[in-house]
């Protein structure tokens, strides 16, 4: 189904085309493989889609070199270079110089190293149709699984029951399933409001997006749900009226098949877990009023991360630093751990470290004008991508689906980047699909192509 949503493949002696994409679909794909079950925390750790993302960037360097091919357009060199500079003088700023090239490493590779190389590495809209389509045949496996652990109350905790979905990534990643779910359903409605040349990449769409909605209801993600419906409203407002009206059938539709699964699934008793579900949709309106403990703690981290910015407004206190400053800076109303449980891990204390909020986090440890490159470079990739499907639109055509789902992901990315950061396996992820989004908005000729 997910394959169907991407291309139709050609005969397999012809499959040539797609070698240069294998390291991108590994990147995407090996991110189905289950950490190891004693390992509870992969903060800090290599992953197999890491080490994929390496050969991605390498590949990408060597046919540059051996082909002599184009660079980066001036302006996709600034808008994906410009964080680069921040990096740079938080590392070289900060008090821990390993800890800081370490820093420096994994923020190139998030923001900078694997984008440019999916910009210069996708040919045409085929190839993002194809990369695209390997994030929703992830989603849909992790989704599985997270469905199956509601189902059968082999999930992380949450409420004193093993409930919540967070497929291979474990209780010590719970965002981890649920970004991965929230990606590939963008990119299905993406794909379900644009017209296709086949109805059957629009019905695989349909299907792909009633099925992941389930997956996501029951990761009890807050920020994800919040991310996802502000990127698909955006998503439908971009494809018309027309559209419009196919979206909301659609959404009905797909609402109406989650509330009768997520009832069929509900554990112990067809009632515990839409009255779960109820009252974490209800918990959205009450972050000021009566905040749950998770909601005070973030309080706390973001009053943490915005004191150690007072201290070093131009530079930050360094790159992964916020750890070790949290406490000196944190209100006594922080816990400075959560309790994790279930999925076949035992009990453990995760401590917190980071401050949820992608831009507070770049605010601490570089200071404004880090903050200000990586929120201008994420801006810019939005604007440019949202200016292109506009002109795609007022050339007299709708907007193709390849537009609508990077636009509606790097929207996903900046909301999302207000309750989360970078952190756990699934960040390569978000590397990839900004770079799906940067190829959108910053090719010079991405309509070309199937």
């Amino acid at each position: 189904m997910a394959l169907t949503l991407a291309v139709r493949l050609p005969a397999p002696r012809r499959l040539g085309w797609a070698a240069p994409l294998l390291p991108a679909l590994a990147t995407v794909l090996l991110l189905a493989v289950p950490a190891p079950a004693g390992d509870v925390s992969t903060a800090g750790k290599v992953t197999p889609a890491d080490a994929a993302s390496a050969v991605l960037v390498l590949t990408c360097a060597v046919r540059l070199l051996r082909e002599r091919r184009r660079v980066l357009t001036p302006a996709a060199a600034l808008v994906l270079g410009a964080p680069v500079v921040g990096f740079a003088v938080a590392a070289v700023t900060s008090l821990g110089p390993g800890v800081g090239v370490t820093g420096f490493l994994r923020y190139a590779q998030v923001f900078v190293l694997v984008p440019a190389s999916l910009v210069l590495l996708l040919r045409d809209r085929r190839d993002f149709a194809v990369v695209a389509g390997s994030v929703v045949a992830l989603a849909l496996v992790q989704g599985g699984i997270g469905v199956w652990q509601y189902a059968t109350a082999t999930g992380a905790s949450y409420q004193g029951e093993n409930v919540r979905a967070v497929g291979t990534f474990g209780p010590s990643d719970v965002m981890g399933m649920a970004t991965v779910v929230a990606y590939g359903m963008v990119i299905a409605v993406g794909y379900a409001l644009a017209p296709a040349r086949s109805p059957r990449v629009r019905r695989s769409a349909l299907a792909c997006v009633g099925a992941l909605l389930v997956p996501l209801t029951v990761s009890f993600s807050r920020g994800t749900w919040i991310a996802t419906a502000v990127a698909c409203a955006a998503m439908t407002a971009l494809a018309g009226r027309r559209q419009a009206v196919r979206a909301a059938r659609m959404v009905l539709a797909s609402a109406a098949c989650a509330v009768l699964l997520v009832g069929g699934f509900g554990v112990g008793s067809h009632v515990v877990g839409p009255r779960m579900i109820g009252e974490r949709v209800t918990s959205i309106t009450r972050v000021t009023d009566a905040p749950d403990s998770s909601v005070t703690d973030r309080y706390a981290l973001w009053a943490a991360a915005l004191s150690m910015w007072r201290e070093h407004p131009l530079t930050g206190v360094g790159l992964k630093r916020f750890p070790e400053e949290r406490d000196s800076h944190a209100s006594l109303a922080l816990s400075s751990a959560s309790d994790t449980s279930g999925a076949g891990r035992p009990f453990t204390r995760e401590p917190l470290l980071s401050p949820h909020n992608m831009y507070l986090l770049t605010l601490s440890e570089q200071g404004l004008p880090g903050c200000a490159l990586l929120t201008g470079s994420l801006a810019a990739v939005l604007t440019a991508s949202t200016a292109r499907l506009l002109r795609t639109r007022r050339a007299g055509r709708q907007g193709p689906s390849a537009g609508l789902a990077a636009t509606g992901l790097v929207l996903w990315s900046c909301v999302d980047f207000l309750y989360a950061d970078i952190g756990g396996p699934s960040t390569v992820l978000t590397a990839t699909v900004l770079g799906l989004s940067a190829w959108w908005a910053l090719h010079p000729a991405p309509d070309r192509g199937a």
